[in-house]
């Protein structure tokens, strides 16, 4: 009996349907101003300002914004990226970082 031929771009996609996805979660408080997060979102995820400033906004307004979805260890890399950017220069009271967490991705 003959195998049947897997092509590569179908082996790809199917690999890719299994492997577990995590969105960085942003969470909001009152020790940040819009442009830490424009700043920290577009230095860390290269996002374009325009993109940076829907998440500033959706964070202030709804408490959190999913800022990516990748594989888990690019999840816990750039959560731990945002835990280190250090405190906002721009507001006395800032600390230190914006807080962030991973979550699994629901397909």
């Amino acid at each position: 009996m003959t195998r049947p031929t897997i092509l590569p771009e179908i082996e790809t996609t199917e690999r890719e349907d299994l492997t577990p996805l995590f969105h960085v979660v942003l969470l909001d408080d009152d020790d940040h101003t819009y442009d830490y997060v424009v700043e920290m979102l577009c230095s860390l995820f290269v996002l374009p300002a325009e993109v940076a400033f829907r998440h500033a906004v959706e964070v202030d307004t709804t408490g959190r914004t999913v800022v990516i979805t990748c594989e888990r260890a690019q999840a816990e890399f750039g959560r731990d990226q945002i835990h280190a950017y250090g405190a906002d220069p721009r507001m006395p009271r800032s600390k230190g970082s914006m807080r962030a967490t991973i979550e699994p991705a629901r397909r």
